[in-house]
């Protein structure tokens, strides 16, 4: 069964498939749109390979003529050949490794944890509870549930929620100097520059100079030469100094 699809067929509005996650959400996905459109069974298996693409869609292409006889038997194809890509089965237990972190708001360890449930099947009520208070740090809401054990999980969550505001009104209320910083960026700029220390190791100001177009000994001979240039007065030396100074190397 390998007939094209007909012009006039509306593909089902879905993501595409491509090899890499588990077939049976796709698989199940795709059969209740085509409940929903009451697509006879022909129509199922012309209108499944438009939502296939890369690894998967080779695989189709790949199929030989006349090799499908009903949708229910392209579908077992299907899942046999992308079986190795089916999720792990999570149970409950695997809730024991969600920990909150240290400094990790209350709020982002409660949707983490949450998230962690969506992924277990036929999860516990008690299982979630334990799950939860067994990955607190301590803190004010630990402190709360140790005291009074919740007894369902609207009661977790509307206790949590009541923690939550708590911890995210007190941020508000905390002094900016503990959010941040000691100094702000503005507050430094208000700051004096500090002059450069000048030294033989600080960096030329120019790199190229213009060039004389006569030696320096004619410039010389020429500054002696003005009224308002004269020789400096001769360096007076004590006595015993002129010894110690030709000791100098």
């Amino acid at each position: 069964m390998r007939a094209k699809v007909p012009r006039n067929f509306k593909s089902p509005d879905m993501n595409l498939y491509d090899g890499t996650t588990d077939p049976k959400h796709h698989l199940s996905n795709f059969k209740s749109r085509m409940y929903l459109a009451d697509a006879s069974d022909a129509t199922r298996c012309k209108a499944f390979p438009t939502t296939l693409s890369k690894a998967a869609m080779k695989w189709f292409d790949s199929l030989p003529p006349r090799s499908v006889t009903s949708f229910e038997d392209l579908s077992r194809k299907f899942l046999m050949r992308f079986s190795i890509q089916k999720d792990k089965v999570k149970h409950a237990l695997s809730l024991l490794g969600v920990k909150q972190e240290v400094g990790e708001p209350l709020r982002d360890y409660m949707e983490r944890f949450n998230k962690a449930c969506l992924k277990i099947q036929d999860l516990p009520t008690e299982a979630v509870i334990m799950g939860l208070v067994n990955g607190l740090r301590e803190g004010p809401f630990s402190q709360s549930i140790s005291k009074r054990h919740p007894t369902s999980l609207s009661d977790v969550q509307e206790r949590a929620e009541k923690y939550i505001n708590m911890e995210e009104n007190a941020k508000l209320l905390e002094p900016s100097w503990r959010l941040g910083p000691p100094h702000s960026a503005k507050e430094k700029e208000r700051e004096p520059k500090k002059k450069k220390e000048v030294g033989p190791d600080r960096p030329r100001r120019y790199h190229s100079y213009t060039p004389l177009k006569v030696s320096l000994v004619d410039v010389y001979r020429e500054i002696c030469k003005l009224k308002d240039c004269r020789l400096p007065d001769p360096l007076k030396i004590k006595r015993g100094e002129s010894q110690r100074l030709l000791r100098i190397p």
